[in-house]
């Protein structure tokens, strides 16, 4: 091996990666990649889904080890980096599942690794809690200690884990898509957060698929592609329309939805006084064949239950709703199906996809009926309807046996979405359509819903926190906020500046 001098590892990075590849079979995940983050600095690392960004980070941990090149923390070259060693050196890695136990205590969550470093077999509860007090101490935040943490909301979820990860000796952060199921005031408070956590020396590894937030919260962004570096600078140096240059090879234009369709046409579907319990409260909605309308509103303003009703899964539902002017009593989801409602929900993973499932099941999954003969699957069926949703989608595969689980965020939801077509539904309904989606399969799944707005005359209620994602495909954005409608916007002329002064102001 050569010595330190002729491998020019530099003090001044915390983690040097120089010339390091990693292969899988029939692939090469990265190519020669030298990648630096030196102390307290906030790094984002951008790319699209399969460019290699989650191989790096399992490299700077130890689960995986390069095939070529080599890596140095603080100036001195590591061997065969394993998870422990990683720990030791203060790399911590939270993950998207934020890998806690979700049927135990926060205090339990909190205490028990470094029970576990001690070899304890025992601990009272009362240590637990002292351990859980002092990690959540250093957050300056609250949250109930003895509360199951599977019963917290995702932002609290999150609280817990860096929490944790803060107990020990963490030199390095990573943070994998920590805003992926965030409304925008949690946004911000993460990030304070990480400011935070960065005047402490604390170095942050930042992934994330949304380009404002990389601007936001970095100093210096580095791009992947194809599992080789192809962008790297100062923050200052990036806009969105480079990152999004960098991370697919082309330049993606932003135009706005234009509906053209006849106002005067009675709406495709229609609600009148539609109220659910106290979280929604005599909404009144219109939407017609060839809209795409957006829903915004900040977290607790009623949006996801208005969806839910619309699809028959609020019985304590009040008001009334038409499709094509016909009342309709959508008691059930059956009942919502078959009056030609679909609904993409917020969380594609517990609620959208059997994960273990083929590509293919979860697809004929909303239109059984039509793949049985005789009560038994007809393959051919199946292989039909499946092969033609993975093209009309074009969902990156070839193989509709895979597991749905070993797609990429965007292909799996172009399978939801896809699946839910086969119903030919006349209303579909989008609960954070692009959510953990990178900039590709964000775009190509716009396009198809632009397309199946003007050729299907499909009606689009699209339920998003992205800003910019609503002012581009829809030509109306409703605003929410306990649980009514309180303001209309027209998407040819507001600015995104404009609709996020709008969210602030409902706080």
């Amino acid at each position: 091996m050569a010595d330190r001098s002729e491998r020019n590892f530099m003090a001044e990075f915390l983690i040097d990666l120089r010339s390091v590849t990693k292969r899988f079979p029939g692939m090469k995940a990265l190519d020669a990649i030298d990648f630096q983050i030196r102390p307290a600095e906030i790094v984002c690392l951008a790319g699209e889904n399969g460019s290699g960004k989650s191989t790096l980070i399992k490299i700077i941990s130890g689960i995986y080890q390069p095939d070529e090149g080599e890596t140095a923390i603080d100036g001195e070259p590591v061997r065969a980096l394993t998870p422990r060693e990683a720990i030791a050196h203060g790399v911590q890695v939270i993950y998207q599942d934020f890998s806690l136990f979700p049927n135990l205590t926060v205090a339990e969550n909190l205490s028990l690794n470094k029970l576990l470093s001690e070899k304890r077999s025992l601990a009272r509860r009362a240590e637990m809690r002292r351990l859980g007090a002092e990690a959540l101490a250093r957050l300056g935040v609250d949250i109930d200690l003895e509360a199951e943490v599977g019963s917290l909301s995702t932002a609290d979820r999150q609280l817990v884990a860096i929490a944790r990860a803060l107990m020990s000796d963490v030199r390095l952060l990573v943070m994998d898509e920590p805003t992926t199921a965030l409304t925008g005031r949690e946004v911000d408070r993460l990030f304070q957060l990480v400011r935070e956590i960065q005047s402490r020396g604390i170095a942050v590894l930042f992934v994330s698929h949304k380009m404002s937030e990389m601007l936001d919260i970095s100093e210096r962004i580095v791009v992947f592609r194809n599992g080789r570096k192809v962008a790297e600078g100062p923050t200052a140096d990036f806009d969105e329309a480079r990152i999004t240059r960098e991370m697919t090879g082309q330049d993606i234009g932003v135009e706005r939805y234009r509906w053209t369709g006849d106002p005067a046409v009675p709406p495709r579907l229609e609600a009148r006084s539609l109220s659910v319990g106290t979280l929604v409260e005599g909404v009144d909605l219109r939407l017609r064949a060839g809209e795409i309308v957006g829903l915004s509103g900040l977290l607790g303003s009623g949006r996801t239950e208005l969806a839910l009703a619309l699809f028959g899964m609020k019985p304590d539902r009040r008001g009334t709703i038409l499709i094509d002017g016909l009342e309709r009593r959508l008691a059930s989801v059956q009942e919502a199906i078959g009056a030609g409602i679909a609904y993409v929900p917020e969380d594609r993973l517990s609620e959208g996809l059997f994960m273990s499932q083929s590509i293919a099941r979860n697809i004929v999954s909303s239109v059984i009926e039509r793949a049985t003969r005789a009560l038994f699957i007809d393959r051919r069926r199946v292989a039909a309807m499946a092969g033609g949703t993975v093209e009309a989608m074009r969902i990156a595969t070839p193989d509709i046996e895979k597991p749905v689980g070993q797609l990429s965020g965007g292909n799996q939801q172009r399978v939801i979405i896809g699946r839910w077509l086969l119903t030919d539904p006349k209303v579909l309904i989008l609960n954070g359509p692009t959510v953990g989606v990178d900039v590709g399969s964000k775009a190509e799944i716009h396009r198809r819903l632009r397309d199946l707005a003007v050729t299907r005359g499909l009606a689009v209620l699209m339920i998003s926190d992205d800003v910019p994602e609503l002012i581009g495909n829809c030509n109306r954005i409703l605003m929410m906020h306990r649980g009514r409608i309180v303001e209309e916007l027209d998407a040819a002329t507001i600015e995104e500046d404009d609709v996020h002064a709008r969210l602030k102001g409902l706080r």
